[in-house]
């Protein structure tokens, strides 16, 4: 992963002291920081656009000042364009990693929750057609059934999720459906001791 410098190579204070109103360390701070945002735009891009965003809109007001020659008020916005360009490069670290680790989990998941909901089914099947156990109830049976459609409905929201480029919300959704077969698997009674019904 690539790692970033998280402020500008720009000594803000150093900058105002010597060279207050000074065109020369205006024309370098707006050119120091435009190199820097440049240096992280594509990632930013992705994973922190509000951040970028933000960033530009400080980065646009120091150039439209040092272009109608206001060079204290180029100097004056060095502190908040470091501040966004730091947030800026920490958010897309932040959402990297996060995204990194959602994509792994996903795998996982597209591959236990279909099996989840498979059995489920058969279970839900084999429940509606034959006696029931002492641990499943027709009220147990009937909630079951609800619940199960509306795991599957938020599967395909994970699903299109996930075929969107969305693996966070993919995961959460997973996560949730997986959460709820757990328990649906405890309700039916799913578990090594029970194999069929007697």
């Amino acid at each position: 992963m690539r790692t970033f410098t998280a402020f500008l190579p720009l000594a803000a204070a150093a900058i105002l002291i010597t060279g207050c109103g000074d065109k020369g360390p205006a024309t370098e701070a707006v050119a120091s920081a435009t190199e820097s945002v440049e240096k992280v735009r594509v990632d930013a891009a992705q994973y922190a656009p509000k951040e970028l965003a933000a960033t530009d809109a400080t980065l646009a007001r120091m150039k439209q000042n040092l272009a109608k020659e206001e060079y204290k008020a180029v100097l004056k916005d060095i502190p908040e364009i470091n501040a966004n360009y730091k947030i800026a490069v920490e958010t897309t670290e932040s959402n990297k990693t996060l995204i990194a680790a959602a994509q792994n989990e996903w795998q996982e998941l597209n591959t236990e929750v279909p099996k989840t909901v498979e059995e489920l089914d058969a279970r839900v099947a084999t429940l509606s057609q034959g006696k029931l156990p002492k641990e499943v109830t027709k009220e147990t049976l009937a909630s079951a059934k609800t619940e199960l459609e509306g795991m599957k409905a938020t599967w395909a929201e994970a699903t299109a999720a996930a075929t969107a480029g969305d693996t966070l919300a993919a995961t959460d959704k997973g996560r949730s459906v997986q959460v709820k077969g757990e328990k649906l698997k405890e309700q039916l009674a799913i578990n090594a001791s029970v194999a069929s019904i007697q």
